[in-house]
């Protein structure tokens, strides 16, 4: 009598595995897949979520910079573990604003502080204004 020794009937089958969390809902973040240990374990593998970019909080448009691209899909974690100068751009509103913006932010204020004055010395003159 021949006895034949299949190789997929040693390892466990993938229901055998135990799901270590087992949330009902569906979503998009719900998912797993399944791995094999060193050990000959049938594990779950949950996913971690993708990073988003730093993005502009005027304009909503990515962040550009090679310190900026260093960090682009990093999670919380992970961004916290580095350092101030890894994470931020050297000048005003540095990491949070594109120089796009905060040119035109200092502009607005610049020509708002204008007008400002304009309207101090217009009111000087008219106060000086002798009367006929």
């Amino acid at each position: 009598m021949i006895i034949m020794a299949y190789s997929f009937l040693s390892f466990p089958l993938e229901s055998e595995a135990r799901i270590p969390q087992s949330c009902t809902v569906s979503s998009q973040y719900n998912v797993f897949s399944s791995s094999k240990t060193p050990g000959g374990k049938l594990v779950y593998l949950y996913p971690k979520k993708p990073g988003k970019t730093a993005s502009c909080s005027e304009c909503h448009k990515k962040l550009r910079g090679a310190m900026i691209i260093m960090i682009a899909y990093s999670r919380p974690r992970a961004l916290k573990a580095l350092s101030k100068p890894e994470k931020t751009v050297t000048r005003a509103y540095g990491g949070s604003m594109c120089g796009t913006c905060v040119r035109s932010k200092i502009v607005r204020a610049f020509l708002i502080e204008e007008q400002k004055i304009v309207v101090r010395v217009l009111k000087a003159q008219k106060q000086h204004v002798p009367k006929k």
